[in-house]
């Protein structure tokens, strides 16, 4: 008599519908493997509580919500299984961050559905997987930030924050601190880069979260 197929159980936490009813859809179509899905830390943790699941497919950016906020609150509430953060950005300190509170790994939905099927295999089965883009996090357990009271921003870069968080624009700003509108422009692109953002919206929602001391 053949023996039954143990199958996984998985959770989906994204916040975009169309999103987590495709790729659940496409998960769960493989052999052994069962997929649901939610929109919110709040949902899922209400799911978790009333049913075992094997293994969670985080997304870091959840509106107001972040996967750095679920994973305590999970492990606090019981969940022992796996954890593998599936997002379309994370800066390196939010990643870092992650890996401190134990994730299996961080996944970027720019990769091919195929691959995120090798991550989950990978991680099920004990391994960690991490994005080519941040693989030299791994194994560091998180442990390299910048020393604690070292001012990450310059003077300048400061200066071009602020007026961001209020709102203005590149012309604005350039008007404000006498500067050309492209030397802004230069600015901004060195905080993408020192932030581990890509936009504007980014930047403003990573200060707020992680940089606020250092305005």
């Amino acid at each position: 008599m053949q023996k039954a197929q143990q199958v996984l159980h998985a959770l989906l936490i994204d916040d975009h519908t169309l999103f987590r009813e495709s790729v659940s859809g496409a998960l769960s179509s493989q052999p052994g493997l069962a997929v649901e899905h939610c929109g919110s830390i709040r949902e899922a943790l209400e799911i978790l509580a009333h049913r075992p699941f094997d293994l969670v497919l985080l997304d870091h950016d959840l509106g107001a919500e972040r996967a750095s906020q679920f994973v305590p609150a999970a492990r606090e509430a019981g969940y022992e299984g796996r954890v593998l953060v599936v997002t379309a950005w994370v800066s390196e300190n939010e990643a870092r961050r992650l890996l401190r509170q134990g994730v299996s790994g961080i996944f970027l939905k720019h990769a091919p559905l195929e691959e995120l099927k090798e991550a989950i295999h990978t991680v099920v089965q004990g391994g960690t997987f991490m994005d080519r883009s941040l693989a030299r996090l791994e194994g560091s357990g998180g442990a390299a930030e910048p020393e604690p009271g070292v001012p990450l921003f310059n003077d300048r870069q400061r200066r071009v924050l602020r007026f961001v968080l209020e709102g203005l624009s590149n012309k604005e700003i350039a008007w404000r601190l006498q500067i050309s509108e492209s030397y802004v422009k230069a600015i901004l692109q060195s905080l993408f880069q020192k932030t581990g953002v890509r936009t504007r919206g980014q930047l403003v929602r990573v200060v707020f979260e992680q940089y606020e001391n250092q305005l």
